[in-house]
Protein backbone atom coordinates (compact mmCIF):
# COMPACT_ATOMS: atom_id res chain seq x y z
CA UNK A 1 0.00 0.00 0.00
CA UNK A 2 1.03 3.61 -0.38
CA UNK A 3 2.96 5.06 2.71
CA UNK A 4 1.25 8.17 1.31
CA UNK A 5 -2.29 9.50 0.54
CA UNK A 6 -1.94 9.40 -3.16
CA UNK A 7 -3.86 12.81 -4.36
CA UNK A 8 -6.62 11.69 -7.57
CA UNK A 9 -4.90 14.34 -9.51
CA UNK A 10 -1.85 11.87 -9.19
CA UNK A 11 -3.97 8.43 -9.68
CA UNK A 12 -5.47 10.20 -13.00
CA UNK A 13 -2.52 10.41 -14.24
CA UNK A 14 -0.63 7.09 -12.79
CA UNK A 15 -3.55 4.74 -12.99
CA UNK A 16 -4.12 4.72 -16.72
CA UNK A 17 -0.23 4.67 -17.85
CA UNK A 18 0.77 1.74 -15.07
CA UNK A 19 -2.12 -0.60 -16.08
CA UNK A 20 -1.62 0.12 -19.80
CA UNK A 21 2.00 -0.98 -19.61
CA UNK A 22 1.73 -3.84 -17.03
CA UNK A 23 -1.17 -5.21 -19.59
CA UNK A 24 1.09 -4.82 -22.81
CA UNK A 25 4.46 -5.73 -21.18
CA UNK A 26 5.90 -8.23 -19.31
CA UNK A 27 6.21 -7.40 -15.52
CA UNK A 28 10.00 -7.26 -15.64
CA UNK A 29 10.30 -4.88 -18.64
CA UNK A 30 7.93 -2.07 -16.95
CA UNK A 31 10.52 0.22 -14.40
CA UNK A 32 9.66 3.01 -12.72
CA UNK A 33 11.79 4.87 -15.11
CA UNK A 34 9.32 4.83 -18.52
CA UNK A 35 6.35 4.97 -15.73
CA UNK A 36 7.58 8.21 -14.56
CA UNK A 37 8.82 9.23 -18.38
CA UNK A 38 5.11 8.32 -19.42
CA UNK A 39 2.90 10.07 -16.53
CA UNK A 40 5.06 13.08 -16.70
CA UNK A 41 5.08 12.84 -13.02
CA UNK A 42 8.86 12.93 -11.48
CA UNK A 43 10.58 9.92 -9.94
CA UNK A 44 11.11 11.83 -6.72
CA UNK A 45 6.94 11.66 -6.72
CA UNK A 46 6.96 8.18 -7.41
CA UNK A 47 9.08 7.41 -4.69
CA UNK A 48 7.46 9.37 -2.07
CA UNK A 49 4.03 7.18 -2.55
CA UNK A 50 5.79 4.10 -3.37
CA UNK A 51 8.38 1.92 -2.13
CA UNK A 52 8.64 0.19 -5.74
CA UNK A 53 7.15 -0.88 -9.17
CA UNK A 54 5.74 -3.66 -6.81
CA UNK A 55 4.09 -1.62 -4.20
CA UNK A 56 2.85 0.44 -6.75
CA UNK A 57 1.12 -2.17 -9.45
CA UNK A 58 -0.28 -3.61 -6.13
CA UNK A 59 -1.87 -0.89 -5.23
CA UNK A 60 -2.78 0.40 -8.04
CA UNK A 61 -5.38 -3.46 -8.21
CA UNK A 62 -6.13 -3.38 -4.73
CA UNK A 63 -7.70 -0.36 -4.99
CA UNK A 64 -9.64 -1.15 -8.80
CA UNK A 65 -10.47 -4.19 -7.73
CA UNK A 66 -12.18 -3.76 -4.42
CA UNK A 67 -14.75 -1.77 -6.97
CA UNK A 68 -16.49 -5.21 -7.65
CA UNK A 69 -17.22 -6.01 -4.26
CA UNK A 70 -18.99 -2.24 -3.80
CA UNK A 71 -20.63 -2.57 -6.96
CA UNK A 72 -21.78 -5.94 -6.19
CA UNK A 73 -23.27 -4.87 -3.13
CA UNK A 74 -25.23 -2.84 -5.18
CA UNK A 75 -26.17 -4.46 -7.62
CA UNK A 76 -27.78 -7.71 -5.01
CA UNK A 77 -29.83 -5.35 -3.24
CA UNK A 78 -33.55 -6.69 -3.09
CA UNK A 79 -32.45 -9.95 -4.50
CA UNK A 80 -33.77 -12.91 -2.53
CA UNK A 81 -32.45 -15.97 -4.23
CA UNK A 82 -28.96 -16.76 -3.96
CA UNK A 83 -28.77 -18.31 -7.05
CA UNK A 84 -29.61 -15.01 -8.52
CA UNK A 85 -27.01 -13.34 -6.29
CA UNK A 86 -23.91 -15.39 -7.46
CA UNK A 87 -24.77 -14.87 -11.13
CA UNK A 88 -25.45 -11.26 -10.71
CA UNK A 89 -21.95 -11.27 -8.43
CA UNK A 90 -20.16 -13.02 -11.81
CA UNK A 91 -21.96 -10.67 -13.65
CA UNK A 92 -20.65 -7.99 -12.28
CA UNK A 93 -17.18 -9.12 -11.74
CA UNK A 94 -16.63 -10.08 -15.46
CA UNK A 95 -18.78 -6.75 -16.91
CA UNK A 96 -16.14 -4.48 -14.45
CA UNK A 97 -13.24 -6.77 -16.00
CA UNK A 98 -14.52 -6.03 -19.94
CA UNK A 99 -14.77 -2.15 -19.10
CA UNK A 100 -10.97 -2.17 -17.61
CA UNK A 101 -9.28 -4.97 -19.48
CA UNK A 102 -5.90 -3.39 -18.24
CA UNK A 103 -6.75 -4.12 -14.24
CA UNK A 104 -7.73 -7.93 -15.53
CA UNK A 105 -4.95 -8.60 -18.01
CA UNK A 106 -2.75 -7.21 -15.28
CA UNK A 107 -3.72 -8.57 -12.31
CA UNK A 108 -4.58 -12.28 -14.25
CA UNK A 109 -1.57 -12.51 -16.63
CA UNK A 110 1.28 -9.91 -15.83
CA UNK A 111 1.74 -9.82 -12.39
CA UNK A 112 3.94 -12.55 -10.69
CA UNK A 113 1.52 -14.25 -8.41
CA UNK A 114 4.39 -15.31 -5.74
CA UNK A 115 5.09 -11.75 -4.85
CA UNK A 116 1.55 -10.52 -5.04
CA UNK A 117 0.78 -12.83 -2.57
CA UNK A 118 3.46 -11.78 0.11
CA UNK A 119 1.48 -8.53 0.34
CA UNK A 120 -1.52 -7.44 2.20
CA UNK A 121 -3.26 -6.57 -0.97
CA UNK A 122 -3.51 -9.87 -2.49
CA UNK A 123 -6.01 -10.86 -0.37
CA UNK A 124 -9.62 -10.05 -1.66
CA UNK A 125 -11.64 -9.46 1.61
CA UNK A 126 -14.23 -7.49 -0.02
CA UNK A 127 -14.76 -10.70 -2.44
CA UNK A 128 -14.26 -12.98 0.36
CA UNK A 129 -16.96 -11.11 2.42
CA UNK A 130 -19.59 -10.95 -0.28
CA UNK A 131 -19.35 -14.28 -1.49
CA UNK A 132 -19.38 -15.52 2.57
CA UNK A 133 -22.39 -13.15 3.13
CA UNK A 134 -24.46 -14.47 -0.41
CA UNK A 135 -23.18 -18.66 0.88
CA UNK A 136 -24.96 -17.61 4.51
CA UNK A 137 -27.96 -16.44 2.97
CA UNK A 138 -28.80 -19.50 0.70
CA UNK A 139 -27.80 -21.60 3.91
CA UNK A 140 -30.25 -20.40 5.62
CA UNK A 141 -32.87 -20.38 2.59
CA UNK A 142 -31.87 -24.02 1.63
CA UNK A 143 -30.91 -23.19 -1.23
CA UNK A 144 -27.18 -23.52 -0.71
CA UNK A 145 -25.61 -27.35 0.53
CA UNK A 146 -24.80 -26.55 4.21
CA UNK A 147 -22.00 -28.58 3.76
CA UNK A 148 -20.67 -25.82 1.46
CA UNK A 149 -18.18 -23.51 2.92
CA UNK A 150 -17.77 -20.30 2.01
CA UNK A 151 -14.21 -20.59 1.31
CA UNK A 152 -15.17 -23.80 -0.79
CA UNK A 153 -17.76 -21.41 -3.05
CA UNK A 154 -14.69 -18.54 -3.23
CA UNK A 155 -12.47 -21.15 -4.86
CA UNK A 156 -15.32 -22.08 -6.90
CA UNK A 157 -15.52 -18.46 -7.84
CA UNK A 158 -11.92 -17.44 -8.44
CA UNK A 159 -11.37 -20.82 -10.87
CA UNK A 160 -14.02 -19.90 -12.73
CA UNK A 161 -12.71 -16.43 -13.19
CA UNK A 162 -9.81 -17.45 -13.22
CA UNK A 163 -10.20 -19.99 -16.26
CA UNK A 164 -12.35 -18.01 -18.33
CA UNK A 165 -10.05 -14.63 -18.16
CA UNK A 166 -6.97 -16.88 -19.58
CA UNK A 167 -8.97 -17.96 -21.86
CA UNK A 168 -10.38 -14.84 -22.99
CA UNK A 169 -6.94 -13.55 -22.61
CA UNK A 170 -5.15 -16.20 -24.80
CA UNK A 171 -7.61 -16.09 -27.71
CA UNK A 172 -7.16 -11.88 -28.16
CA UNK A 173 -10.13 -11.39 -26.31
CA UNK A 174 -12.58 -11.53 -29.05
CA UNK A 175 -15.62 -12.03 -26.84
CA UNK A 176 -17.01 -10.18 -23.70
CA UNK A 177 -16.10 -12.21 -20.44
CA UNK A 178 -19.84 -11.27 -20.09
CA UNK A 179 -20.91 -13.88 -22.03
CA UNK A 180 -18.85 -16.63 -20.90
CA UNK A 181 -21.22 -16.96 -17.53
CA UNK A 182 -24.02 -19.31 -20.10
CA UNK A 183 -20.63 -21.96 -20.29
CA UNK A 184 -20.24 -22.27 -16.81
CA UNK A 185 -22.79 -20.50 -14.07
CA UNK A 186 -24.70 -23.92 -13.96
CA UNK A 187 -21.89 -26.30 -13.84
CA UNK A 188 -20.57 -23.80 -10.38
CA UNK A 189 -24.42 -23.80 -9.10
CA UNK A 190 -24.90 -27.26 -9.27
CA UNK A 191 -21.36 -27.95 -7.13
CA UNK A 192 -23.14 -25.52 -4.03
CA UNK A 193 -27.00 -26.02 -4.44
CA UNK A 194 -28.61 -27.88 -1.57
Amino acid sequence: MPDLQVPEKIKERLYPVVLDLFSSQDFHQVNMREISRRTGLSSSTLYRYYRSKEALVFAILDDKISQIGDSVRQQIKGLESAREMIHMSFWVTFDFYDNNPGVAITAFITVPMRTWMQTPTYRSDETRGFIGRIVEHGQARGEISPEVTASQALDLYYMFCYRQIHKWYFHGRKWKLVDTIPRFFDLFWRAVSA
